[in-house]
């Protein structure tokens, strides 16, 4: 490929990835939503969140079986006590990784 198609193509790929995010920036820009669908939206991370920690931590791998005895749910439990009760992402890290380290010593 010549250069000119790598730059064709860089530029179609940014194209491809943008104009999906900015066509509903652009339209909703100056729009009220209403108040339904800003609360439905607001849930839309916690569902990815836990889309992808439930399968870390409660199954095994190889036949997806339920395990609540995995090392991963037994670190996630008091960090997620830590995060509650402190509201703090630093502290709520290193407390998150000194118990997995601490597990991975045992």
């Amino acid at each position: 490929m010549r250069f000119l198609d790598y730059l064709l193509l860089f530029a179609g790929m940014g194209l491809v990835t943008y104009i999906p995010r900015w066509l509903p920036l652009l339209y909703l820009a100056h729009r009220r939503l209403p108040q339904w669908l800003i609360d439905w939206l607001s849930l839309i991370p916690v569902a990815i969140l836990s889309a992808l920690l439930a399968p870390i931590l409660f199954t095994q791998a190889a036949p997806r079986a339920i395990d609540l005895g995995k090392p991963e749910l037994l670190i996630a439990i008091p960090t997620f006590v830590v995060a509650w009760k402190t509201k703090s992402l630093g502290g709520t890290v290193i407390v998150g990784m000194a118990l997995y380290w601490l597990v991975g010593m045992i």
